[in-house]
């Protein structure tokens, strides 16, 4: 199985795509850890910020020998000079707001999964054009599961993860599985600033497990049904 389809199947397989930024790289690093140790097995570190690349490098080098099997990618990626640090830095997938083809491009060509960020069904049909496996809907709260019940059928065997507003709450989450997503991304609402303020890891590391735990049956009792 290639690179690409490992980290793809993590994704899924997880139900969520946990994703963050901050300053500390000691944090930072804590937050990798429990997020690992609840099971995460791929992480979004988003490019929001001037030690994002500093500390992803750290990140990086520390996980290789703490959890091997982590995928960390890097998402706000807007550039095709900023994609080509990262990916330099040695990031697992690249995740952008918008659809960049030739960053699309890029991220292919390294062997990664690209999730370009789209909000209408003409940026999903460019991104489907440069083979994006998992197409990012942002920003969710503004789009709704409605969206993607309406467009669905358009784009039958697309993949989809919404990002932005996905709360760690049952019907919420079944409201966006049914509609037809195949994993929900999740920053504040999981890690929030908060948590890294307090270093609050226990917290964490309970919410993380819920919002798995909530996720996976949503997917599974989703699957029965079809």
């Amino acid at each position: 199985m290639s690179a690409k389809k490992v980290v793809l199947q993590s994704i899924l397989g997880q139900g969520i795509l946990p994703l963050f930024y901050w300053e500390s790289p000691a944090v930072c690093l804590k937050v990798m850890e429990t997020l690992y140790r609840a099971g995460v097995r791929a992480v979004e570190y988003t490019n929001r910020g001037t030690a994002a690349l500093e500390n992803f490098t750290m990140m990086k080098k520390a996980l290789a020998n703490e959890a091997p099997d982590l995928y960390l990618g890097i998402g706000t990626i807007k550039s095709l000079d900023e994609a080509k640090a990262f990916i330099d830095a040695g990031a697992d997938f690249i995740v952008a707001p918008i659809v960049q083809p030739e960053v699309g491009e890029l991220t292919h060509s390294a062997g990664l999964l690209w999730v370009p960020g789209c909000m209408t069904p003409t940026e999903i049909a460019l991104a489907q054009r440069y083979k994006a496996d998992l197409i990012k809907l942002f920003p969710a709260n503004i789009l709704g599961p409605a969206f993607v019940s309406s467009i669905r059928e358009l784009f039958p065997d697309q993949l989809f993860i919404p990002t932005g507003g996905v709360e760690i709450e049952e019907e919420n989450i079944r409201s966006w599985i049914k509609a037809g997503v195949s994993a929900v991304g999740m920053g504040s609402r999981l890690i929030s600033r908060e948590v890294l303020r307090n270093e609050n890891y226990d917290f964490l590391y309970a919410n993380t497990l819920e919002a798995m735990k909530l996720t996976r049956a949503v997917i599974n009792e989703n699957k029965v049904r079809q």
